[in-house]
């Protein structure tokens, strides 16, 4: 099997046009799908979603591989596009991602297909061969280069293997021959095993002999171990670099020195974590430590403060939301069922479906606040900062300082642990396992309780307490600004950090600066935003069919029961390739659906379910006629401003 043979012409663009990284994916997803590899579309999106979610697949130097396994996946297939100005990926560089390859594999059956792709992953570090690409003008072109480089690369692996054969036994890969240069060996492994795999081994293969280094590296990927590491190799290696994000047997490397780090280091920074092995850097690896206890600080990614800033929140605000949102949706659900102490201290009391409701529903949305924080945490100091974490989010919702002061508990507690790992870097060897079992939860513990309970807490808990009275005293003129402001973000980039900024600050406001779970009209406004763009769109395809294709106006339904559902992604692929007759209608519209609902004084007590929990908002009749008047202006302006389409 070759790679020509799982990339097909209608899946190849290249002059594609997105805005972001979720166009981008979308845009790949629909190019999979013109290949006939999908059975799911839908589930093959969410399954290469999970995977993005587990680490960016933007892996530097202008290039994404974005994948998934799964069992949407009929045959293995791949898609590919090039994006000449560039999109925003979440890239390991920070920089534009420009190339694109989407890979489908599917859940089960023979694993033939690995190989191809791990070799096209290898050939993709390869400068001279992604110019030749980003050069092709036609599909046609874009494959015979690929073909072209693949065939070479298989005749050098024939070589290389015909000259192991002769040295070697048949069943034992060879190793790098004893010699005067160092000998360092690793281990790579990604959640798929498909690419990051394969090309943080060929990353770190490259540099290493750019620097001198006789290196061996076993991939752990979906088609089994490869080039698999001797008793002998690792008894000659001076040194070990685990460059994984799964876990792979590590016992085997007590007493050498080990690197622990992400798989996408590997790729990222190959020389910094050679030269840590080399340096002697790389601390004693005793077995019985997690791979936390052995990571090289050395090695940590150079990252923008920004960056780390917002991706550890990001990784917060991901576990907190399914307790938001279920929490809340139950909160609501107990609304119906005991209307007439609905606002009330009684309110849960009515009858004994609506105090089970409350009760779960309450417990739930108690912890999103220490959910935050502790994820916020272990983003940063991974595991040993999970439990202060949790704690210092808890004490943030017991002292009165809310969402807040859980993000300082977060941000505090995870730097804590850094610290932490830092001051007891040279223990005796004896006492190395007392510290994720001991020393880091101890004085972790105690830490994050002084710190929040007598610095973070008190002016955190008044500036809470004077930011709640401030929105509850807002005029009508400064309510109406304010939600046309929410609005307006929620349809900007459609699920990019402005939209997760406004809907986090909605879910904030759902509690109260007691802690008490409520209903907010912040929430409302940011809701209806979100509501907005997929029916936007869906009446604009009713009303000027003319200004859309046969083909988008095939996804009115569809986007009419996502814009209900609150699931704004729905508006993504028009957005994606129509962005400026498609964002700013959408933003306009949503904008004014916001400040109407704040007008009319609309509250809701859930922080999602969009028509589902219409029952539950304050001033019901208002809200829908909001969401109709916002719904209008956008499509009415998309009708306008876009041009006639073609009837194909």
């Amino acid at each position: 099997m070759r790679i020509v043979d799982l990339l097909k012409k209608e899946s190849i663009d290249l002059q594609a046009v997105v805005v972001d990284k979720g166009a981008a994916i979308d845009h790949l997803v629909s190019l999979m799908d013109k290949g006939g590899n999908v059975t799911d579309l839908e589930g093959y999106r969410k399954a290469v979603l999970a995977r993005e979610a587990e680490g960016s697949t933007g892996i530097g130097e202008g290039i994404a591989i974005p994948h998934a396994k799964t069992d949407a996946v009929s045959a293995p297939g791949l898609a590919s596009m090039i994006v000449r100005s560039g999109v925003e990926y979440e890239s390991l560089d920070d920089e534009p991602a420009f190339l694109f390859f989407l890979i489908a594999a599917p859940a089960g059956g023979a694993n033939v297909h690995l190989e191809v792709l791990s070799r096209l992953s290898r050939m993709l570090m390869d400068d001279e061969f992604r110019e030749k690409l980003m050069n092709a003008k036609t599909a046609d072109e874009y494959l015979a280069v690929i073909d072209e480089t693949e065939t070479a690369q298989l005749a050098a692996e024939a070589e290389e293997e015909a000259a192991e054969a002769e040295t070697a036994p048949a069943d034992e890969p060879a190793s790098p021959a004893p010699s005067d240069r160092p000998f360092v060996i690793g281990v790579t492994a990604c959640p798929t095993g498909i690419a990051h795999t394969y090309m943080a081994a060929e990353a770190l293969e490259s540099k290493g002999a750019a620097m001198g280094v006789d290196i061996k590296i076993e991939t752990n990927g979906s088609g089994g171990v490869k080039n698999h590491l001797t008793a002998e190799d690792i008894e000659r290696a001076v040194g070990v670099i685990v460059a994984c994000d799964k876990d792979v047997p590590t016992q085997r490397f007590a007493g050498k020195p080990v690197v622990f780090t992400k798989v996408a280091n590997g790729i990222k920074i190959p020389e910094e974590l050679i030269q840590t092995v080399l340096d002697g850097k790389a601390p004693i690896f005793h077995g019985e430590s997690s791979s936390s206890e052995a990571v090289s600080l050395d090695a940590a990614e150079k990252e923008s403060a920004g960056r780390q800033i917002y991706k550890h929140l990001m990784n917060g605000v991901s576990h907190m939301l399914p307790f938001v949102i279920g929490g809340g949706i139950l909160i609501a659900l107990a609304f119906l069922f005991d209307m007439e102490h609905a606002g009330t201290a009684q309110f849960g009391t009515g009858t004994p479906l609506a105090a089970f409701l409350k009760n779960i529903g309450g417990l739930a949305f108690s912890m999103m606040m220490p959910i935050l924080a502790g994820y916020i945490a272990m983003s940063i100091g991974e595991r040993p900062a999970l439990m202060p974490g949790i704690v210092g989010g808890f004490l943030a919702t017991t002292g009165g300082s809310g969402f807040f002061g859980a993000l300082f508990a977060g941000f505090i507690a995870g730097y804590l642990i850094i610290l932490l790992k830092k001051v007891f870097s040279n223990l005796p060897q004896a006492l190395d396992g007392t510290k994720p079992i001991l020393i880091y939860p101890v004085l972790g513990l105690v830490l994050i309780g002084v710190i929040m309970t007598y610095i973070i807490n008190p002016p955190t808990a008044l500036f809470n307490t004077w930011l709640f009275d401030v929105l509850n005293s807002m005029t009508t003129t400064s309510r109406i600004v304010l939600g046309f402001i929410l609005g307006g973000m929620m349809s900007i980039d459609f699920g990019g950090p402005i939209n997760k900024a406004a809907y986090v600050f909605g879910t904030a406001s759902l509690m109260s600066a007691s802690g008490e779970a409520i209903s907010s009209g912040i929430m409302a406004s940011v809701m209806i935003g979100g509501m907005v763009p997929p029916i936007a769109i869906a009446l604009a395809m009713l009303l000027f069919k003319q200004k859309f294709t046969a083909k988008e106006r095939q996804s009115t339904v569809t986007n009419f029961i996502m814009g209900l559902s609150f699931i704004t992604e729905g508006a993504i692929p028009f957005a994606a390739s129509d962005p400026v007759h498609i964002i700013p209608p959408c933003a306009v519209g949503a904008a004014v659906a916001g400040a109407l609902s704040m007008l009319f004084h609309c509250a809701v007590p859930a922080p999602h379910g969009g028509i589902f929990v219409f029952g539950v908002v304050t001033n019901p009749l208002m809200y829908v006629a909001a969401l109709a008047a916002g719904v209008v202006v956008a499509a009415v302006l998309m009708g306008i401003v876009r041009k006639k389409q073609s009837a194909d």
